[in-house]
Formats: structure tokens, sequence, C-alpha cells
């Protein structure tokens, strides 16, 4: 019964709000870093075609977008939390939690990414307001 009324209320929409947003201006930060040829020699430092350089970069900042705005963040999500295991498991190899090259923070983010996929964009999204749009226009 708890459960319930807490799912309703402004405190909870506002913190699924900051919660995309957190995750999305991370995303589209870091992903319009990885347009640069710094992330180019990452890429085939560690073995990965350069070619994907623009699907990476365009994957995060498109992603970060959406999440912050509440359109398709279910997909969105799905996305970021393909993106954090490839970071954790290929990038890092999952070595260290803490310190230099730990995954620490991407565990987080993939963490907050899972409860995306699982809750949706909230009452505080686009998808929302366009979902309830019909209602108000008549």
């Amino acid at each position: 019964m708890t459960e319930a009324i807490i799912h309703h209320t402004k405190l909870n929409d506002i913190t699924n709000w900051g919660i995309r947003s957190a995750i999305g201006v991370i995303f589209i930060t870091t992903g319009a870093g990885k347009f640069g040829p710094g992330f180019v020699n990452m890429l085939e430092s560690i073995g990965l075609p350069i070619e994907m350089q623009i699907p990476i970069a365009l994957a995060e900042v498109i992603s970060g977008i959406l999440l912050i705005s509440g359109i398709l963040t279910r997909i969105s999500a799905s996305l970021i939390a393909i993106i954090m295991l490839g970071a954790i498991f290929y990038v890092k190899q999952a070595s260290s939690l803490m310190g230099n090259g730990g995954y620490a923070l991407d565990l987080v983010i993939l963490a907050g990414a899972l409860m995306i996929i699982t809750v949706g964009p909230g009452r505080a999204s686009l998808a929302h307001i366009i979902k309830k749009l019909p209602r108000y226009l008549h």
C-alpha cells in the first residue's frame, strides 16, 4: 500500500527526471567528446574498428538527449545499459572497482539505466505530456 502512494508523488517524478537528466548530461558530454581523434586512438588500442566511432558517439549523444526529454526512454536506457556493459567488461575488463581504470561510476550509470528501463519515463517527461494531449484538446 505504501509503495503505491510513494509511486505517484511529485517527489518520485522529480527523482525520476533527475536520474534521467544526470545520466543524459553525462552521455551528451562524453558522447560529444567521442567525435574527436582521441576516441579513435582509444578504439584502436582496445582492438575495435575505428568505424565504430560515429555510431558510438551518436548513440551516446542521442540517448542522452532522449533521456532528458523523456522520449523513447526505455530504448535509450537500453542503449546506455549496453554501452555501460561494454565499458565495464570489454574496455575496463572488470578488473578494478575503484582507482585508476575502475568501473564504479560505470556500474552506477548501469544501475540508473536499468531503473529507467524498469519504471519508464515517469510523469515529468514529454512522452507523458504527449500521451495526455488528446484529453486536454477535447
